[in-house]
């Protein structure tokens, strides 16, 4: 059975997905901190698998995203937040 959204909430549901790229950009910023932060094994996995996704979102070349990933290193991943902001891929 599909759900029926109300006229105000398919209009936040339209505002989300405008702004996803946006939000991903964000959550990819607090994640790198979270990152910095992190302790265990378990947490750190957990963020950087959400890391990942965030980055296949935002459409990150996969070959940059790979290396990310193999080097699991948060100051490389910060370098690809700011290249976000200022605009450069």
């Amino acid at each position: 059975m599909a759900k029926e959204y109300t006229r105000h909430q398919q209009k936040i549901i339209s505002r989300f997905y405008e702004n996803r790229e946006s939000i991903d950009q964000q959550r990819l910023g607090e994640l790198v901190t979270s990152l910095y932060l992190a302790t265990g094994a378990k947490q750190q996995a957990k963020l950087w698998k959400s890391a990942e996704e965030a980055m296949t979102r935002l459409e990150i070349p996969a070959s940059r995203i790979q290396h990310i990933m193999e080097k699991r290193d948060p100051a490389i991943l910060a370098a690809v937040v700011q290249d976000l902001q200022n605009g450069k891929l």
